[in-house]
């Protein structure tokens, strides 16, 4: 279905972990809104991915990272790097980079590594940290962004994105039970949620299918998307996991998945 207006449509680009799959890529989801390409985590294989998703790293206005693990910022310097080249189609339009507190260290310490290879021309990269103690906004006119921490790393935090007319999307990143994150998501039109690793399987810092599926009642959401899947959770029925706590609308990510949510 084609995106109109004031739409917001999400392709999942990586529904996996850093387990390397043929079948999942890394972490990455593809937003769009209002003609604004928003890019969520950046693991190996979201260039790839998005190039089958019709896009180009040209296209992409923003980048949200929801932490600083690899398997969700593997790939930043290869796009910086990318975004430099060939000199027929360098990029134009600034890129805004925006994460938790400790980010622009972070990219500090790639430049030390990577130098002048990611570094972009002058007013062409912004970034841009939120608040990683408690609930942080912005408004780019053609979306808001909301962000609140969630339980996995002291810079871990959650997005909401609200698009023209009022519909939302809530990208969790990895989290463990929080209620910050039933807070950020509360009536949201989607929630994007981790779910590594079966309820048998719990770990710390993650979320299991029954889980992801409390947070969903509770925040009274339309519909949810699990992700982040680790090989194991291939090997059981994930999705009746997940009704022992959610009885909505319910969609287990695959890579290239498309979800459009209509104004």
């Amino acid at each position: 279905m084609a995106t109109t207006s004031n739409d917001i449509s999400v392709t999942i680009l990586g529904s996996g972990t850093c387990v390397p799959s043929l079948k999942r890529s890394s972490c990455s989801v593809l937003m769009e809104t209002d003609g604004k390409k928003l890019l969520f985590d950046s693991g190996a294989g979201t260039m790839r991915r998005l190039l089958e998703a019709g896009t180009k790293i040209f296209d992409i206005s923003f980048i949200f990272f929801s932490h600083l693990h690899p398997d969700h910022t593997g790939e930043l310097a290869c796009f910086l790097f990318a975004t430099k080249y060939p000199d027929i189609e360098r990029r134009q339009k600034p890129l805004t980079i925006i994460a938790g507190k400790g980010f622009a260290g972070f990219y500090d310490r790639l430049k030390i590594a990577y130098g002048e290879w990611i570094e972009l021309k002058p007013g062409l990269l912004n970034v841009v940290e939120m608040d990683n103690k408690g609930k942080d906004s912005l408004d780019f006119g053609d979306f808001i962004v909301e962000s609140i921490p969630v339980e996995h790393t002291d810079e871990s935090i959650a997005y909401r994105i609200t698009g023209l007319k009022g519909k939302s999307v809530v990208y969790s990143g990895d989290t463990d039970f929080s209620d910050n994150l039933v807070i950020l998501a509360k009536n949201a039109d989607l929630l994007i949620c981790e779910s590594a690793l079966p309820d048998e399987l719990k770990v710390r810092g993650h979320l299991t299918p029954s889980l992801a599926g409390e947070i969903a009642t509770q925040a009274n959401v339309r519909k949810l998307v699990l992700t982040h899947f680790y090989p194991e959770c291939d090997q059981v029925d994930i999705e009746n996991q997940c009704r022992k706590t959610w009885s909505g609308p319910l969609i287990l990510a695959e890579d290239l998945m498309k979800i459009t949510i209509d104004a």
